[in-house]
């Protein structure tokens, strides 16, 4: 799958907005430029287990989900929702996350930390990201 294409509106609420979205399937992996030169890559297991769909996010921080097992997702599709957001649908079939820019930004910076705290909640509820565990 190829880039969803330039952008050329800033959207409301960012200070940042990208240029390209492109996604390699043999590595899983999704890759951001942004207007001011700066360039992420993000798992495509990070993306499904940190959807900010209701489903995973819940209506409060307290009420977020753990999703494990999501070592192996893959992605399907990548559709743009206006020019402040993506829609991605994932291949275990869930696709009702809207990844914002701003969102998609603070992925992209704070990649490391959030990675880690996933790491530690899948760990302290005896969880795991390989869906062949059995939890």
């Amino acid at each position: 799958m190829s880039g969803i294409g330039e952008h050329n509106a800033q959207p409301l609420g960012s200070d940042r907005w990208p240029t390209d979205i492109r996604y390699d399937s043999a590595s899983k992996i999704v890759t951001i430029d942004w207007d001011d030169g700066a360039r992420f890559t993000y798992p495509a297991e990070l993306l499904r287990v940190e959807s900010p769909s209701a489903e995973v996010q819940g209506h409060h921080p307290e009420q977020k989900q753990i999703v494990p097992g999501r070592m192996y997702v893959g992605i399907v599709g990548i559709e743009p929702v206006g020019n402040y957001a993506v829609r991605i649908k994932f291949d275990d079939m869930h696709e009702t996350g809207i990844y914002s820019w701003p969102y998609l930004r603070r992925l992209g910076e704070q990649q490391d930390s959030i990675w880690q705290a996933y790491l530690d909640a899948l760990a302290a509820r005896g969880l795991s990201r390989d869906p062949r565990a059995g939890r």
